[in-house]
């Protein structure tokens, strides 16, 4: 699965991080939730490359909405993934208050008695750092699959690429981009962590999503497929100001069979994952943050 190297731009820094950070510690994180309108209006303004991305979902997503209220929907999306970012601030900072329900917790703790490891496969909602910490009572290392961060600020803020005694990190910039890593976690009985919804530039075939055709990377299938064993799709929603809940409910079988069945078989299971995600966003049509034009773009 090559990598292709992309240039982003990096949105977030130490100020804004400091900004909000303070306003956590004096007003609590319903009280700086206010300041995310003020700062939702002004990526609304200013930011059009992001806008223009963020338009290619809310139109189809919300196809009866006129222009005004297509670009409001972008504002609520904005604002949206603002809460997420304070909450994954006061996560990493120690806060102890955020609730987390889980559903289908008791399938995936059966896999956990048995030593069985899983690819957990999630996506770009809600907010799986707050979610992954819903998993430590299943007393399994989570090895997460992803690039190394290279926005500074967001980093140092949010504690991304800090190893926790139950939460490593496989690097995906190594040759194999982490995969033989990633095998042997599992087979030792370990949870693989990745993120099903943007490309990357690793490899990817299509699938149907939100009535048109998108690219999605089939690597967490491929390796599932390689070790035998079962995909856990891994969303996540806020519902309420420190309330989250965690849906693993839906748990795709390992591709097998000869090596043409067995693309056909992945193929079947990435239209799975595409599904989950569209019910998840129809659900909770705000929580989705990727940010893409994904089907245009292949990354």
């Amino acid at each position: 699965m090559p990598q292709t190297k992309g240039v982003e731009r990096k949105r977030g820094n130490q100020l804004g991080f400091w900004f909000f950070r303070t306003a956590v510690r004096f007003f609590g994180l319903g009280g700086s939730y206010g300041l995310l309108y003020f700062v939702g209006l002004y990526y609304l303004i200013v930011d059009r490359p992001l806008v223009a991305a963020s338009l290619a979902y809310t139109r189809r997503r919300f196809p009866e909405h006129g222009t005004i209220r297509q670009l409001f929907d972008v504002y609520l999306l904005f604002v949206s993934q603002g809460k997420s970012l304070i909450d994954r601030y006061a996560v990493a900072a120690g806060y102890k208050d955020m609730a987390i329900d889980i559903r289908g917790y008791e399938e995936i703790k059966r896999l956990s008695d048995e030593g069985k490891g899983f690819v957990l496969l999630t996506a770009h909602v809600g907010n799986w750092q707050v979610a992954m910490t819903a998993l430590s009572r299943l007393g399994q290392t989570v090895y997460l699959m992803m690039r190394p961060e290279d926005n500074a600020a967001v980093k140092k803020a949010l504690h991304i690429d800090k190893e926790e005694e139950n939460v490593k990190i496989i690097s995906t910039d190594d040759s194999l981009n982490g995969v033989l890593e990633a095998m042997k976690a599992i087979k030792n009985g370990h949870i693989v962590s990745i993120m099903g919804d943007r490309t990357y530039g690793f490899s990817s075939t299509e699938a149907l999503f939100l009535g048109g055709k998108v690219h999605f990377p089939f690597g967490a299938f491929s390796l599932a497929s390689a070790v035998q064993c079962p995909v856990v799709v891994f969303l996540s929603a806020k519902t309420g100001v420190n309330r989250y809940i965690v849906d693993v409910s839906r748990i795709i079988p390992a591709p097998a069979g000869v090596r043409g069945k067995k693309d056909e078989e992945i193929g079947v299971a990435l239209q799975e994952f595409a599904d989950v995600l569209e019910a998840y966003v129809k659900v909770y049509p705000f929580q989705w943050f990727a940010f893409r034009d994904v089907w245009k773009s292949n990354e």
